[in-house]
């Protein structure tokens, strides 16, 4: 393609395009028309010099032109109390549920390997020691030593908070960090898992796993089932990048990475119900049995939601994106 001659040949659209779009809404309904045609070349125009002479001055002006007019095509339109209830009850449990095929083999695999782990630390004394001096372990596991103090060594309110920031930074990593082809998303969650399986060998050898599983468990069925959940969508975009199926890497990357961002937001306020839990039930008088017993209850209020809700948004077809009309367009419409 003669870069020139195509220029010449279409610049008199794009500059009656850009004299519309700067009288806004004193168009008639004729030039609305003519400016959502004119919006429709140009995105074809920009894309043909896009693909077969990529000059950087005529694609940034065509670029900030097709924005300008996509913008006041579809309109500005502001969140509202509906776009929320329509994630929480729709996009949210239907993105945790389409991601389900990666975050329980995520959860069943953490798990053996923590209980691996801590059966390891707790049967070899030679491990123990490599962790720790004698005197700093038998401070941490002995009855009222720091595994115990720490749930309750700061006000419950600050201490919740401080919970929720910190697992909340995790999940984000796990999300974040899949675009990375998986690695750092299995290194977050290694991490952690260690931590759980180091806490369960050395309180097993000291005879206290009863009091660490009771001490763990309200709080982190749900918190560890949204950082597995985290680090399978961080696996599943990781992998989007390797395989993107029947869409372009580009298409695909973005579909996911909109429902990943989705999940944050979505995770973090699960992990908010988490940091409470531990800030306000962990530490509390309550018996074990009950303390687990919210735990229990709070895990499966979480699945019932993701299988109920979130199950019959998928089959209705929703996928976890944001609506049709917030997304650009992924490919430009000829006119």
């Amino acid at each position: 393609m003669d870069l020139d001659v195509f220029v010449t040949a279409h610049r008199a659209e794009w500059e009656r395009l850009d004299h519309l779009l700067r009288r806004g809404r004193r168009l008639s309904g004729a030039e609305a028309d003519e400016l959502v045609a004119l919006y429709q070349r140009t995105a074809t125009h920009l894309s043909l010099i896009q693909s077969t002479a990529p000059d950087p001055v005529i694609t940034t002006r065509l670029t900030q032109l097709v924005a300008r007019a996509r913008a006041t095509v579809t309109g500005a339109r502001r969140a509202t109390w509906r776009d929320a209830v329509r994630f929480l009850t729709v996009g949210f449990p239907a993105a945790v549920y389409l991601s389900r095929r990666w975050w329980i083999p995520t959860a069943l695999l953490s798990t053996l390997l923590a209980a691996v782990i801590g059966w390891w630390v707790g049967a070899h004394p030679e491990i123990q020691s490599a962790i720790g001096a004698p005197d700093e372990l038998r401070q941490m596991t002995r009855p009222g030593g720091e595994y115990e103090t720490y749930y309750s060594s700061h006000p419950a309110a600050s201490f919740a908070a401080q919970v929720w920031t910190n697992n909340a930074q995790a999940a984000a990593m796990c999300l974040v960090l899949g675009a990375f082809l998986c690695l750092p998303v299995i290194w977050v969650l290694f991490l952690n898992v260690l931590n759980l399986g180091v806490g369960i060998g050395l309180m097993s050898s000291a005879g206290r796993l009863d009091t660490f599983l009771g001490l763990i468990l309200p709080h982190g069925l749900l918190e560890l089932t949204a950082v597995f959940v985290a680090a399978g969508t961080g696996l599943r975009l990781g992998w989007t990048l390797i395989d993107p199926g029947p869409y372009s890497r580009r298409t695909a990357m973005a579909q996911q990475g909109r429902a990943a961002l989705g999940m944050a937001i979505g995770l973090a306020l699960v992990l908010f119900v988490s940091g409470l839990i531990e800030g306000f039930v962990t530490p509390s008088g309550l018996p074990t049995w009950a303390r687990i017993a919210i735990g229990i209850a709070a895990e499966l209020l979480f699945l019932v939601y993701v299988y109920v809700l979130g199950g019959r948004a998928a089959r209705a077809g929703e996928a976890g994106d944001v609506e049709a009309a917030d997304r650009s367009a992924e490919l430009p419409t000829a006119a």
